[in-house]
């Protein structure tokens, strides 16, 4: 069921494409506003109440470097991404369920619009981040869902440890 609610969204967004932005076709718009939605691994967090910056570099390997990150529930962080490689790559943060589920939908539509706080694309030699509260323990997932990237590896975990 869930499966189908993605294709239909994923269906209404390339419609309205104005309002989304394609895997690696346009930069995003920062100054548009983020959109809270609680989720099992968070929350979008406010840039003035970061404690801490995570530096995690992307590569052409299909590699995170690190690929584990530890938090605190509750900390809001900033994790500071480097594309090193020389194709497009993208961090997702999510369920190891739910990254599944959106990496083979991008295998269907690799070109496949939308645009989360949860999720940052990065073209070659550029950087980005990802401004997330950890407002819920427990181990998560993050991973490039560019078709083949993830099925070659590159994904990594979040530990969450509870207060």
């Amino acid at each position: 069921m869930k499966l189908i609610q993605l294709l239909v969204v994923a269906a209404a967004m390339s419609i309205a494409g104005a309002s989304a932005v394609a895997h690696g076709t346009n930069d995003h718009d920062k100054a548009a506003e983020v959109r809270k939605e609680q989720k099992e691994w968070g929350i979008a967090g406010d840039a003035k109440t970061v404690k801490r910056t995570i530096a995690l570099s992307m590569s052409d390997q299909m590699r995170f470097t690190p690929d584990r990150i530890d938090v605190k529930q509750g900390e809001t962080v900033r994790i500071a991404l480097r594309n090193t490689g020389n194709m497009l790559h993208e961090m997702v943060i999510g369920t190891r369920k739910e990254l599944d589920e959106h990496a083979a939908l991008m295998l269907k539509f690799p070109d496949m619009e939308h645009d989360e706080p949860y999720m940052a694309h990065i073209p070659p030699g550029k950087t980005g981040e990802i401004v997330w509260t950890f407002n819920r323990a427990g181990e998560f997932d993050f991973a490039c869902l560019i078709a083949g990237h993830y099925q070659a590896g590159m994904k990594g975990k979040i530990k969450v440890a509870a207060k």
